[in-house]
């Protein structure tokens, strides 16, 4: 208990005792002078016994009133000791302390021990940075507000040796029908152990831009985490933007980069790019890049790309991008993994999704990132989001290292209402060691005549050993979209992916290649299931047909088919026994009635490679449930990357006014 503590319980002893006392004082009278209430001998008897209850009473109240008295005199005296004692035991610390901090604060500004401080509320300024030794930054204030645009946060400041930064402060708001909301602070960087400081929010405005959210601080050298960028704020303008979000912070040697900040939503604008993944420390994986923010009215935001990685960290996921009217914002890109690292490059954030009738179009998927140098699997494509004319095009598969590694898978095309589905994105090549990544599924067109299926990507080629991936579905429409070109297989040993082009037409020798694995595959498929060499079928689209898993020794998973009207898309298959990554899930049935199907769930990888992606759930009307997006396959068991989760479809209102409503289903 501290000092101050014993201190106030003595006051409130005092008080209890003044209290008491009064109200003793007050019943004496009454009650040790009872007054008979008639003559007679029985009424003066019960006068007599109760006047000496009322004084028997009032003498054992006076015992307990001084046994209070010396309580709480004590009390008061065992308080005083305590601080006399405890600032007996502080006093020289902290004079020490203080003689050492004088001159190093007299010299360089700061001290040698000790948190730096605040910025106040409302100011914009800057924190303080802490003790060069031991100390975290102070938080920066909040920006001024209330003027014609507002103020700035200020910046966090900076951690010592050990400690954390501080954190930005954000962005002040003006005046109602004013100018533009403030930029938030950037959060202050840690120094040998510590994180660095999350980045100041962006001020909001009514009329105005909103303010870019502030930089996530570094982190500390050797052990802490990077910062995540600021989110940008948000406008009510019907022309102007969001505030874009804020890059994420650096790694440390073993630490990943901070994720980048959200862009900031508009009302009827384009919505506020989202914040770059910061790059990873020397071990680290680069951070994930921000969502891009949402408008009811303009284009969606574009998503943050993924942070590269360390010298030997993976890449950073891309951001989704934002949800828009006329345009959905596209995905960002993966960061590529490091030179050295055996892990995968980041995976393309999904595009956005567009809500305008008849002539909306989905946003891109982003692009999958790049292995590093000599090793590791390449970041798989992001899906097209949903246009209500044109679904948006599936994002390209990262290129796998030199030595080993499978390319990355492409991106599902987004599908399409009235005009086309997206086209699925190719799949990346191969290392020597290594199989091409399967071409994303086209997306389903669901319009009149004229509609047209998204072509499916081309399956990236293998090296030398390896097959080549498989070509994706044509999504289905009126007019089916056309499949994607399969990849040719390894030049020494691997077997052409699905669609491929004619083995003949590449020469004699590989078609004896072919031909070869093809007997020896025969009989092992028939007593398996599985081939010994080769990649999986694709589930056939609109049936909801799983993937078949790749070969016992290596292949790539079939990517699931799309599912009938309001039924699950099927799971893609598992990745080969030693290296192959599992097949994306199939997207959801959509339902023009009902709830939408839910999207396949992605397959797992072999020994090494990725997990598949989880198909996007099928949407629905207002009235009812979006499908829910599959699950991501699990990794490799020695290298790779785990598939990611697709996010259930949205639903969307009609547009009856300028403001419209769009909400997750699912």
């Amino acid at each position: 208990m501290a000092p101050d503590a014993l201190a106030s319980v003595a006051t409130d002893l005092e008080n209890i005792g003044s209290a008491l006392s009064a109200a003793h004082a007050a019943a004496a009278g009454p009650t040790t002078a009872v007054l008979a209430a008639g003559a007679d001998e029985v009424s003066a008897a019960l006068s007599t016994l109760f006047s000496g209850h009322g004084q028997a009473f009032q003498a054992l109240g006076a015992e307990a009133a001084l046994f209070h008295q010396q309580f709480t005199q004590t009390m008061s005296t065992s308080g005083a000791m305590f601080a006399a004692a405890e600032a007996a035991n502080v006093s020289p610390l902290q004079t020490l302390l203080d003689a050492v901090n004088a001159p190093v604060q007299a010299a360089t500004g700061r001290p040698l021990i000790g948190n730096g401080v605040n910025g106040a509320p409302g100011t914009g300024q800057n924190g303080t940075d802490g003790g060069w030794l031991i100390g975290n930054g102070g938080a920066g204030g909040s920006g001024i507000g209330g003027g014609t645009n507002g103020g700035a946060g200020g910046n966090g400041g900076n951690g010592g040796l050990i400690g954390n930064g501080g954190a930005g402060g954000a962005g002040g708001t003006p005046l109602a029908l004013a100018g533009a909301g403030g930029t938030g602070g950037h959060g202050g960087s840690a120094g040998l152990f510590g994180s660095g400081g999350a980045g100041g929010a962006g001020g909001n405005s009514d009329v105005g831009t909103g303010g870019n959210g502030g930089a996530g601080g570094n982190a500390g050298m050797l052990f802490g985490a990077a910062g995540t960028g600021g989110a940008g704020g948000r406008t009510d303008s019907i022309t102007l933007p969001g505030g874009d979000g804020g890059a994420g912070g650096a790694g440390g040697m073993f630490s990943s980069g901070g994720a980048g900040g959200l862009g900031g939503a508009s009302v009827s604008g384009t919505g506020g790019t989202g914040g770059a993944g910061g790059a990873g420390g020397m071990f680290g994986a680069g951070g994930a890049g921000g969502g891009g923010g949402t408008t009811n009215g303009g284009s969606g935001g574009l998503g943050g790309a993924g942070g590269t990685g360390g010298l030997f960290g993976a890449g950073g996921d891309g951001g989704t991008g934002g949800h828009g009217s006329t345009f959905g914002g596209a995905g960002g890109a993966g960061g590529n993994a490091g030179m050295l690292s055996m892990g995968a490059g980041g995976a393309g954030g999904a595009g956005g999704e567009s809500i305008t009738p008849a002539v909306g179009i989905g946003g891109a998927g982003g692009a999958g990132g790049n292995a590093g140098l000599l090793f590791g699997d390449g970041g798989a494509g992001g899906n097209g989001g949903f246009g209500p004319q044109t679904g948006g095009r599936g994002g390209a598969g990262g290129a796998a290292g030199i030595l080993t590694g499978s390319g990355g898978a492409g991106g599902s095309g987004g599908d399409g209402l009235t005009a086309q589905g997206g086209a699925g994105g190719a799949g990346g090549r191969s290392g020597l060691i290594g199989d091409g990544g399967n071409g994303g599924n086209g997306g389903t067109a669901q319009g009149a005549t004229s509609s047209v299926g998204g072509a499916g990507g081309a399956g990236g080629n293998g090296m030398l050993i390896g097959d080549g991936g498989n070509g994706g579905n044509g999504g289905l429409g009126q007019v089916r979209g056309v499949t994607g070109t399969g990849g040719i297989g390894g030049q020494l040993l691997g077997l052409d992916g699905f669609n491929a082009p004619a083995a003949s037409s590449l020469g004699p020798l590989h078609a004896l290649q072919q031909q070869t694995l093809n007997a020896i595959n025969a009989p092992v498929q028939a007593a398996t299931g599985h081939p010994l060499i080769g990649n999986g079928a694709n589930g056939a689209p609109g049936t909801g047909a799983a993937g078949g898993a790749g070969g016992l020794l290596f292949g790539n998973g079939g990517t699931g088919g799309s599912g009938t009207a309001g039924a699950a898309g099927g799971h893609g298959g598992a990745g080969g026994g030693l290296f192959g990554s599992g097949g994306a899930g199939g997207t959801g049935g959509a339902s023009a009635t009902g709830n939408g199907g839910a999207g396949g769930a992605g397959g797992d990888a072999g020994l090494f490679g990725s997990g598949g992606t989880g198909g996007a759930g099928g949407r629905a009307p207002a009235s009812a449930n979006g499908g829910a997006g599959g699950a991501g396959g699990n990794a490799g068991l020695f290298a790779g990357a785990a598939g990611g989760r697709r996010i259930g479809h949205l639903w969307v209102e009609p547009v009856l006014r300028a403001q419209v409503s769009v909400r997750p289903r699912g």
